[in-house]
């Protein structure tokens, strides 16, 4: 008998540590700590979308830049010719 509630608890302390070193892996703690102060979570993602916002200029900023740099081969066509070239007429412009 003695034996066997050893076992047994030896099995329950065993789940129970892998229950909380899960826990510990999917971070419950801190995301529990973020729900009690909603101002930080505000602010975490007030600032993410920020970042967010920022890479997504960058990139299409880039996008953009290497589209116009692969169609100034083709300024010969009429009308992109023509809508590129009033394009690089303005950024000649501005440098």
């Amino acid at each position: 008998m003695k034996d066997n509630n050893k076992k047994e608890e030896e099995k329950n302390k065993n789940i129970i540590e892998g229950l909380s070193r899960k826990m510990d892996n999917m971070r419950v703690a801190e995301y529990v700590m973020m729900i009690n102060r909603p101002g930080r979570l505000i602010f975490m993602n007030f600032i993410l979308g920020l970042i967010r916002g920022f890479g997504m200029g960058i990139g299409f900023t880039i996008l953009v830049g290497v589209l116009i740099y692969m169609m100034q081969g083709w300024v010969n066509l009429p009308l992109i010719g023509r809508l590129i070239a009033d394009l690089l007429d303005i950024i000649d412009n501005y440098r």
